[in-house]
């Protein structure tokens, strides 16, 4: 039987099915954009609450550096509290919103991956199985908590680093140099823990395990299918940096134009190439998301590379049945004649 390759599978299922795209950017967009429009609405609320005096207002008007700082500095005196309260409380709502959202939008991409290996691949009826909605929700409850540990974790290695640089002897060199390696090992944490939670998502569905069953899953699927698993990861972690680099490149174009361009026009391209951005990230990741299903579905003797093909005997002995020239019966009679 051929060999199945995950990874070509992955990009083959994203192209063939664009929907699942769609609804990967819909879900995703509908809480990104909800949070831009909660911040600037808070932003331009919180700005309205802040009481101006005429005398802040002169300093401000004066636009003498000095004089406006010390102006935004008496404005935001003692409203720290209340902003800081709003943001935890606008945080709390959105984490809420990105749990239920990306638990429904979880299911609806998986199941979709499924009927597509199971029916128009390998021919095989869908089965049904009750709603994993709980579980989802769980696990994107322990993704939320392992971000924000991570958050605490970075900000614990900053205070880490600055007993390394005090007042009375600063080095900030020698802080830096103890908070880079405590960031990345947090940061490495986190990255691996959020991976395996997000993976351990496609057990909930596929196999109507709970939190802690789908994770066990997810732990033993790498365990068992770790060389294909590293693949398709690898591939499309590949092709998330270029296109990273090249959106980088093309969104910085436009910024070499804000002297003689408009500067709305330069925002305007600046967003749509993030926008695009953001689009083909989400495709990658459901090609990243079907070769797991792919590997899953797959019996694991098909994802194993084809064994190399033995060398050809080479005889060491003579045909005697293979006709030569000596063994022509009359041959010299034969150039003779001619």
């Amino acid at each position: 039987m051929p060999r199945v390759s995950p990874t070509a599978e992955g990009f083959r299922t994203a192209f063939r099915r664009p929907l699942l795209t769609l609804a990967e950017v819909a879900w995703r967009w509908t809480v990104g954009a909800t949070a831009t429009a909660l911040f600037f609405f808070g932003l331009f609320e919180f700005l309205d609450t802040l009481p101006v005096t005429s005398g802040e207002l002169f300093f401000l008007r004066t636009r003498n550096p000095y004089l406006v700082a010390q102006a935004i500095a008496h404005i935001f005196r003692g409203s720290s509290k209340r902003a800081m309260i709003a943001g935890m409380l606008a945080t709390l709502l959105l984490g809420l919103l990105w749990i239920v959202t990306g638990a429904v939008g979880r299911i609806a991409a998986v199941r979709g991956l499924l009927e597509y290996f199971r029916r128009d691949v390998a021919g095989n009826a869908p089965t049904d199985r009750f709603s994993p909605l709980l579980a989802l929700i769980r696990l994107n409850f322990l993704r939320g908590a392992v971000t924000l540990a991570a958050f605490f974790g970075i900000l614990g290695a900053a205070i880490l680093a600055g007993f390394a640089s005090p007042d009375a002897d600063p080095q900030p060199g020698l802080a830096f140099l103890l908070f880079l390696p405590l960031a990345a090992l947090v940061a490495l944490t986190w990255s691996s823990l959020n991976w395996l939670l997000s993976l351990a998502a496609m057990f909930a569905v596929r196999d109507s395990e709970d939190a802690a069953g789908a994770i066990s899953a997810a732990v033993g699927f790498c365990r068992e299918r770790m060389g294909a698993v590293f693949a398709v990861s690898a591939w499309t972690w590949l092709a998330h940096l270029v296109l990273f680099v090249g959106a980088t490149t093309v969104g910085s174009m436009p910024l070499a134009f804000l002297g003689t361009a408009p500067w709305r026009l330069v925002v305007l391209a600046t967003i749509l190439v993030t926008l695009a951005y953001f689009v083909v990230a989400d495709w990658l990741y459901m090609a990243r998301l079907a070769g797991y299903v792919c590997i899953a579905e797959t019996p694991e003797a098909l994802l194993l590379p084809l064994p190399p093909a033995p060398p050809a005997p080479i005889q060491t002995t003579i045909d005697r049945d293979e006709p030569i020239l000596s063994d022509v019966p009359n041959l010299p009679l034969l150039f003779v004649q001619t």
